[in-house]
């Protein structure tokens, strides 16, 4: 019964994403997809949006593939469209969440070909000319995914446009952990006494050591396959940011559910707290 109706729906999709209803659908999609992007006022653009990339996994399954590295690379190939599709709403920053720092404990024959994806990926945005920075723990990642990253960084630190945060080995409240860390290196350094640090702590000391410091904060944090919960993706930087979740899993993110993203941010009025 299980694989008769399986095959049924495997057969009825099949014929849905080709022949006359596909060609109709892309038209129908084509047009309201114009629609929203007229409908968006140019005046209130997001400068920096954050990404967490969900629902790669489910993706392949929900496509009947056995091999899940199939939806994380289906989901790394959409990248590159995310991003000029940025790039045209004139967005300054965007970061990718790619790997937390939970993702490095898993089992190595899952982890390793996911880190491959991750190092190709980078080193084809590098290639492709944008300006790509790496945020995470470089140091819990295996060497030849944090030289991959460091050089990639390093090599198009000067490109022009866009700045692509990889957030590889990421995790928020690391971050503000390193952070600190950093901080209270550099007052040591300085000779400043933790009594003294104490006494001067504002927000704006740790922001400096973030990893995405002198970056504006993301405006808006877009996240896909229908989760409704941040994960630990930035909770230092999203303080007063506006959040979008989206049903669809990450490898079917279409241009007009960024502009829908878009919409509702636009739409808002934002407190910033109050």
């Amino acid at each position: 019964m299980g694989v008769r109706d399986q095959s049924r729906g495997g057969v009825t999709s099949a014929i849905r994403r080709s022949g006359p209803y596909a060609a109709i659908r892309d038209v129908a999609y084509r047009l309201y997809e114009h629609r929203v992007e007229a409908s968006l006022p140019t005046d209130i653009t997001p400068r920096h949006v954050g990404v967490i990339l969900d629902g790669n996994r489910r993706w392949a399954r929900s496509m009947g593939l056995t091999d899940v590295n199939r939806g994380h690379q289906r989901g790394a190939d959409k990248i590159s469209e995310l991003l000029h599709w940025c790039t045209e709403a004139k967005v300054e920053v965007v970061t990718l969440w790619l790997l937390s720092t939970d993702n490095l404990s898993r089992p190595a024959a899952e982890l390793d070909p996911l880190l491959e994806i991750i190092e190709t990926t980078v080193g084809k945005l590098a290639a492709d000319g944008w300006h790509v920075k790496p945020v995470g723990a470089l140091d819990l990642l295996p060497d030849k995914t944090a030289r991959i990253l460091k050089h990639a960084g390093e090599e198009t630190s000067g490109a022009p446009g866009l700045i692509v945060n990889v957030a590889v080995g990421y995790g928020g409240r690391r971050e503000i952990a390193d952070a600190v860390r950093s901080l209270l290196i550099e007052q040591a350094s300085r000779g400043t006494s933790i009594e003294e640090l104490a006494e001067v702590l504002d927000v704006e000391h740790i922001a400096e050591h973030l990893y995405t410091r002198g970056q504006p904060d993301p405006d808006l944090v877009i996240r896909t396959s229908g989760e409704q919960r941040l994960s630990g993706f930035m909770l230092w930087q999203s303080a007063h940011s506006e959040f979008y979740f989206c049903e669809v899993h990450w490898p079917d993110f279409r241009k007009v559910d960024f502009l829908r993203a878009i919409r509702s941010y636009a739409a808002r009025h934002r407190r910033f707290g109050s």
